[in-house]
């Protein structure tokens, strides 16, 4: 019997995508599987009450429990960073392996390794976000260095409601922000069902789609020491590993 790969995800409890995704996405590999630890979240805003959803003591004690299951690595699923700062998420990640002593990831570090690997410094965004949360992730990356150029969003704050976006309005939403033609996409939102699409979506628009999702498991993965181009059939993102 192969040596068996477990990959643990802190999940959003509001949260009912990156679950099914992610375990379709592993499904591919039979030595591996994933396993989620889950902690309250319900809102995205600016609001005081929806940002402290995102302080590291829950994330930590859902990441020790993961631990538990001996889990190879352990992310963040969630994109709180953006609209918090990249930092919240290195500290996170820092915090997590000196508790657990297991690597840490999440859905942000792993997008921007990607960016930086593939040399993308203009890119649209997709999200479900209010406004001004969406302003805050744009600045964000512009102060990293990458720059937004086209942008869709739907001024929603209900996590769960996210889940319910159709693949007909994410497919026009990318759309709209291929035809400003940047160098990526972003889907950054671990609650929109939009992974399933990226395969298809990158084939018809030219254009390489990178979902927070897809992410998070791209970036396990390489952590554990797996090759992710074995999986296909979820888009370009897949298609090399940049390394641990």
């Amino acid at each position: 019997m192969a040596k068996r790969v477990l990959l643990g995800m802190l999940t959003p409890s509001s949260n009912t995508v990156l679950e099914p995704v992610t375990s379709a996405m592993v499904s591919m590999l039979p030595e591996v599987s994933a396993h989620f630890g889950r902690f309250r979240v319900t809102e995205i805003s600016l609001r005081e009450q929806a940002l402290q959803q995102f302080d590291n003591k829950p994330l930590v004690d859902t990441a020790q429990l993961l631990a538990d299951a001996k889990v190879d690595a352990i992310a963040w699923n969630g994109t709180s960073a953006g609209w918090l700062g990249f930092e919240a998420d290195v500290q996170l990640c820092q915090q997590i392996t000196e508790v657990t002593k297991i690597p840490a990831t999440t859905s942000v570090l792993a997008l921007l390794e990607i960016l930086r690997s593939r040399h993308i410094t203009k890119f649209g965004l997709v999200t479900p976000y209010l406004t001004d949360v969406q302003e805050r992730i744009i600045i964000n990356f512009a102060e990293a260095g990458f720059h937004c150029i086209a942008e869709q969003h739907l001024n929603l704050s209900v996590n769960f409601d996210f889940s319910e976006v159709t693949a007909d309005k994410l497919t026009s939403m990318i759309r709209t922000v291929a035809a400003e033609q940047p160098q990526a996409i972003l889907i950054f939102c671990t609650n929109l069902r939009a992974a399933p699409l990226v395969n298809d979506l990158e084939k018809e628009l030219g254009i390489p789609i990178y979902d927070t999702v897809a992410a998070a498991v791209w970036k396990s993965l390489c952590i554990a020491g797996v090759d992710a181009s074995c999986i296909e059939g979820w888009g370009s993102l897949f298609s090399h590993s940049v390394g641990k």
